[in-house]
């Protein structure tokens, strides 16, 4: 009976168990079929997920164009020197830096006085921060973070450092901040240097030997900007970044949509920031390829770089420099001569450009430090910034405006006589000059005969003007007509010049006295730079015609050889701006008078050009000026010279402006600059020639054996 009921239990038990065994069997078949779909049907897009690698593309600069003179005489090049850079991939966390820093040290010195000084407070808790993590840590529990951002928790914890705990590191740490703080600043894949300033050979060679042991180190070559002549022209072809500048602040958005990297030299003023297009070069681009991790495992160099393009100038270097000496001697003579009285005296400026194509000669500037009493001959960039009051040399623009608005026939005659009227100072010329007409008033620099177009332009004709004369002329508008003509020249708007900054002067606001409005006319009342007074100057000798200023000549292909240049990849054409109103039988009329002013025999300019070979032409210029100290008035001079030769067929056009000079003491400077400008021009010319006729000489030999 029992044995009945024992085999009545087990029987359940039985079912139950083959029931839990077959279900075991069924998860076991269907994990066996899943594994089999895995490894046989997606198995082999499972494993190249696996193994699914990032191509990342940089691309690393190259050396900027050369600079040249219109003679092909260097003036701006490159300087190969060692450099050791730093390429991060996109997993690199601070920990790995530090350790690649430990690890460079050993092999370069960065322990120089001025890069220690560039480690900041942050610098020294952050290297503090990364050996004792824990310990900072523990203190951050006792600062409440839970509202505030990763960026927020990270300088609170900073700030947990004490000041005794960064404050004893040894050489040899603070050497390892300094190469770290450089590992710090290099994004993703683009190369950052490191060092390259006084990189030893022995630095150099140990690196390249332990590459293996320093990721992301690597040693090449870099470059700098050098001047084979000297700080000629300097302040023209402007300043490069360097590599921890980068890209300025400013103008960042810009050059990153243009393909620029952050750390990128490029030109900041200047030459070097006009034609950065031309000399930034074809990058190198890299393509690495990265693990999902962002670790590189390979590079190829997908396109090769090329160094930027170079600049032919419309400078010749030779004839610069002769223009930079003789506004130096000059201006330091002047000073000399009367130190007291011309203290004021920090500035002397000096354009030479070719009237006809615009190609600027040579453009130079003096200052005068008075704090060091130090002079400073390279400023040339101060003859298109700095705008002053430039006197009579603008008189041929005011006859030219009279013709033009028929207040003034060629050959009118005015009696040139002090004009007192109602609300202003007495306006007289230098000297009373009798009857006078458009000639004889360009070639004596008569004020009064200005005086009267002005008068004529708003609308009074009345000559001689009446004693104590009341004018009932509107001087708004005569002032804008009269600016209007101006700017024609480039007298008080822009040159166009292919810089990246000029003034054009300040423009003088309604008279409210009728002596300013007849200041206008000769050159007392508006600014003007350099820049412009050799525009216009041009212009006139030019038949009306007033070309763009220009500094590039040309730019070339880069090419290997070291003492030629490459294919032609652009040119600067002749750029007509405008032609101004006035017939050529007018504009004659006053080149007549410019020659006057300069041959004739009683032209203000007689006694330095009259026996010229060269026949110069032009018109001196004195405006009145003051400075004041302590509420004491000082009136002083501005002392300004326009011209052009030959008068026949013009082919160099100049001005010379020489501010603040101590009333009759300037020596005449301007006249000095001007005639020694013109006398170098032509015996460099000629020097030039005989070199050609010497060049073309030994070549007919060479054909003929």
């Amino acid at each position: 009976m029992a044995d009945k009921k024992n085999k009545k239990k087990r029987a359940p038990l039985s079912i139950r168990m083959n029931i839990l065994f077959f279900a075991i069997f069924l998860l076991f078949s269907a994990l066996v079929l899943q594994l089999g779909v895995v490894q046989i049907l997606n198995g082999e897009s499972y494993q190249d997920e696996i193994q699914r690698t990032n191509l990342d593309t940089t691309n690393v600069p190259v050396p900027r164009g050369k600079i040249y003179d219109t003679n092909g005489e260097l003036i701006v090049d490159n300087e190969a020197m060692y450099s050791i850079t730093y390429t991060p991939s996109n997993d690199v966390q601070a920990e790995d830096r530090l350790e690649v820093a430990e690890k460079l040290a050993q092999y370069i010195d960065m322990g120089d006085e001025q890069t220690i000084d560039r480690i900041t407070d942050r610098d020294r808790r952050e290297y503090y921060l990364l050996h004792h993590e824990e310990e900072i840590e523990e203190r951050l529990e006792t600062v409440n973070t839970e509202e505030m951002e990763n960026s927020e928790v990270y300088d609170a914890t900073l700030e947990l450092i004490t000041d005794e705990e960064i404050a004893d590191f040894t050489d040899d740490e603070l050497e390892i901040i300094a190469i770290k703080k450089e590992l710090d600043s290099a994004y993703a894949l683009t190369p950052q240097v490191v060092k390259n300033e006084d990189v030893t050979a022995e630095e150099y060679a140990a690196v390249a030997e332990n590459l293996d042991e320093l990721p992301g180190i690597n040693a090449s070559t870099d470059w700098d900007r050098v001047y084979p002549n000297g700080d000629t022209l300097t302040s023209i072809l402007g300043n490069v970044s360097s590599q921890e500048e980068g890209i300025p602040e400013e103008d960042l958005n810009a050059y990153l949509t243009m393909g620029y990297s952050r750390n990128d030299r490029v030109g900041t003023s200047g030459l070097e920031e006009q034609y950065e297009e031309f000399l930034r070069g074809r990058k190198e681009q890299i393509q690495y390829t990265t693990s999902q991790n962002g670790s590189i495992i390979g590079s190829e160099t997908i396109v090769d770089g090329e160094r930027g393009k170079d600049l032919v100038l419309t400078t010749d270097l030779e004839f610069q420099q002769e223009v930079d000496d003789i506004l130096l001697d000059e201006f330091q003579s002047m000073k000399a001569s009367s130190p007291y009285e011309n203290r004021f005296a920090t500035n002397a400026y000096a354009v030479v450009m070719n009237p006809k194509t615009g190609e600027l000669l040579a453009t130079s500037g003096v200052e005068y430090d008075t704090e060091n009493d130090e002079y400073n001959n390279n400023a040339g960039f101060t003859a298109l910034a700095n705008a002053h009051e430039p006197g009579s040399s603008i008189k041929g623009a005011t006859i030219l405006a009279g013709y033009d608005s028929e207040v003034i026939s060629p050959g009118e005659t005015f009696n040139d006589a002090p004009m007192r009227l109602a609300g202003s100072e007495v306006k007289r010329s230098v000297q009373d000059m009798g009857t006078v007409n458009d000639l004889t008033a360009l070639e004596r620099s008569s004020n009064v005969y200005m005086f009267y177009v002005a008068l004529r332009l708003g609308g009074d004709y009345r000559h001689p003007m009446p004693r104590n004369a009341n004018l009932d002329i509107n001087m708004g508008e005569t002032l804008q007509t009269l600016q209007n003509y101006f700017n024609q020249f480039g007298l008080g708007s822009t040159t166009g010049v292919d810089f990246p900054y000029e003034s054009t002067g300040l423009r003088g606001q309604v008279p409210d006295n009728p002596g300013n409005l007849l200041d206008f006319v000769i050159g007392q009342y508006d600014t003007y730079t350099t820049m412009q007074l050799a525009q216009y100057v041009s212009t006139i000798a030019n038949d009306g015609y007033r070309v763009q200023p220009h500094f590039l000549k040309e730019a070339r292909d880069p090419v290997a050889s070291m003492d030629e240049l490459g294919p032609l990849y652009y040119s600067s054409n002749t750029t007509t701006m405008n032609r101004i109103e006035m017939t050529d039988d007018e504009i004659s009329r006053v080149q007549d008078g410019f020659r006057l002013s300069y041959q004739g025999s009683q032209g203000t300019g007689n006694d330095y050009f009259d026996d010229k070979s060269y026949n110069p032409a032009g018109k001196t210029g004195t405006a009145e000026s003051a400075e004041f100290v302590d509420g004491e008035r000082f009136d002083l001079n501005n002392l300004t010279l326009v011209g052009y030769a030959p008068f026949d067929d013009p082919e160099i056009a100049f001005a010379v402006v020489v501010p603040h000079v101590g009333i009759g003491e300037g020596d005449q400077i301007n006249l000095k600059v001007g005639e020694r400008v013109l006398d170098s021009y032509f015996e460099v010319k000629e020097d030039h020639d005989e070199e050609a006729e010497d060049s073309d000489g030994d070549s007919d030999n060479e054909e003929e054996e």
